[in-house]
């Protein structure tokens, strides 16, 4: 019995027959790593993404109540308290893209001016009867909001 798992061993390798199946497999088994690879690296990023946007939030809301910095001190040192906390914690993340999520943490506090409703101009003409308007002069168009 052990010739015979000797021989079919031999057989198995001397033939070819090994290497055939490891080219098979390996074709079949490398798109299928790669893709794991791809996918376990763009998890990776998400993840990078979301601790970087949590960081500008925390960095922009303790800046928020500082009234010594101007507005642009108080960016420039968000910016950089959030690209040495990455820096420190071994992500190497692209001053860019830490200034845009400074930027998005800004916009979404309550540093940002907020437009009322009231405010707003949609278009609807208010306290005019529209048999008032003669007839052609009905101007369409975009409304400055400004």
């Amino acid at each position: 019995m052990t010739k015979l798992i000797t021989d079919l061993g031999n057989w198995f390798i001397s033939s070819g027959t090994a290497a055939v199946l490891f080219i098979f497999a390996w074709k079949y088994l490398k798109p299928v790593l790669e893709a794991k690879k791809l996918h376990a690296k763009t998890l990776q990023e998400k993840e990078l993404l979301d601790v970087l946007e949590k960081l500008a939030d925390n960095a922009v809301t303790s800046l928020e109540s500082n009234r010594a910095l101007t507005g642009h001190d108080k960016f420039k040192v968000a910016t950089q308290t959030v690209g040495s906390t990455l820096a420190e914690k071994g992500f190497n993340v692209s001053q860019s893209t830490v200034e845009h999520a400074v930027q998005t943490a800004y916009e979404k506090s309550n540093l940002t001016p907020t437009n009322t409703q009231a405010q707003i101009k949609t278009g609807v003409i208010d306290n005019t009867n529209a048999s008032e308007i003669p007839t052609g002069k009905i101007k369409t168009g975009v409304i400055n909001n400004g």
